[in-house]
């Protein structure tokens, strides 16, 4: 499916919310039965996380079920909380006690900026959210094809002065393992040259083909029409932050069917963020909360004799972060409404 469910037993879900001034949401992902062995590692100056503490290799949960991106900010986190209500329906989470129905899911959960992005400032993700979220997820079949686009987490993304979204990406390395990407677009950097109109990514894919001359600068006219909108408009300060200071964040999950470590998780997850660095410009700014999950299911065993094989993973991780994050940009839509006029880069540079 050339997605995040390319690694078996991984299931998505989206809960979008949009109009009486939301934009914003909550995705997703929901992991086998017996959950999967996770890290995290966080780059940006302004994250809002929950439960990352507990994926630290010193700590004792070992495997988690579920991992929510969301927006909202850190009032969005409360989207973790209907997750957990539901993983304790269905009494998945770590056992504390003798009755089966004594568990404490771990959702480890991390947010982006969109507050104010439809209009209302406190229009946001709650915990009703969540279980839509997850409850969606758990009603997909296997290797599900994944929106993308302005859908969940990412539907009041803005990356730079464009429109951001969810994006996803997959492949089956040639040893069989396969390794796949979710991200948020959110970013304060930009994806876009300014001398080209070409996206960052996009010359890591090869493309060497760029927007006509007349177009970019039709573009950027654009761009600053929107800029000079959004400005004016009344109460709209939430959207670049009380200083004016756009305040993003990229989220992203890389998952693979390896057998890893809880360490070697971590370095996955590390090392994802180049993905993002080849992507936006700049990055892991103090006003970004660039935050990667790493998940592995376990089911693919790495040669006991190659410690180095782990590294072939590690370069598709960071390479599917960035086919993501061009699939989020490419995917989404324009956006204009009473939290600020967005425009996607389809329709500046491809309509």
């Amino acid at each position: 499916m050339d997605a995040l469910t390319d690694v078996l037993g991984l299931r998505v879900g989206h809960a979008t919310l949009v109009d009486d001034g939301y934009l914003t949401g909550t995705t997703v992902v929901l992991a086998p039965e017996g959950g999967m062995t996770a890290a995290v590692d966080v780059r940006g100056g302004g994250p809002g996380t929950k439960e990352t503490d507990a994926l630290d290799p010193r700590n004792i949960v070992q495997r988690i079920d579920a991992v929510v991106l969301t927006g909202g900010s850190a009032y969005g986190l409360d989207a973790a909380t209907g997750v957990m209500a539901w993983l304790e329906d269905q009494r998945r989470g770590v056992r504390v006690g003798v009755d089966p129905a004594h568990v404490v899911p771990v959702v480890p959960a991390a947010c982006v900026f969109d507050l104010g992005r439809g209009g209302d400032f406190r229009a946001r993700p709650d915990a009703s959210t969540g279980r839509i979220a997850v409850e969606a997820a758990a009603a997909t079949g296997l290797r599900a094809p994944v929106a993308v686009g302005c859908v969940g987490a990412g539907t009041g993304g803005v990356v730079g002065r464009l429109k951001g979204g969810v994006g996803t990406a997959g492949v089956r390395l040639p040893s069989g393992v396969t390794v796949a990407a979710l991200v948020v677009a959110n970013a304060a950097g930009s994806v876009v040259d300014t001398t080209t109109g070409a996206l960052f990514g996009e010359y890591f894919e090869g493309r060497v083909t760029y927007p006509a001359l007349a177009v970019h600068e039709r573009a950027q006219r654009l761009l600053d029409d929107a800029d000079r909108m959004n400005s004016r408009a009344t109460g709209n300060t939430a959207a670049a932050g009380l200083t004016g200071t756009p305040l993003n964040t990229t989220l992203a999950v890389v998952a693979t069917d390896a057998d890893l470590s809880r360490a070697q998780a971590h370095k996955l997850a590390g090392t994802a963020h180049d993905g993002i660095a080849r992507a936006v410009r700049p990055v892991h700014l103090l006003n970004d909360g660039d935050t990667v999950f790493a998940l592995a299911s376990g089911k693919h065993e790495l040669p006991s004799d190659n410690p180095l094989a782990l590294n072939e993973i590690l370069a598709a991780g960071a390479d599917l972060v960035t086919r993501a994050i061009v699939r989020a940009v490419r995917s989404a839509e324009s956006v204009d409404g009473e939290g600020g006029l967005y425009p996607s880069y389809t329709e500046l540079y491809d309509g």
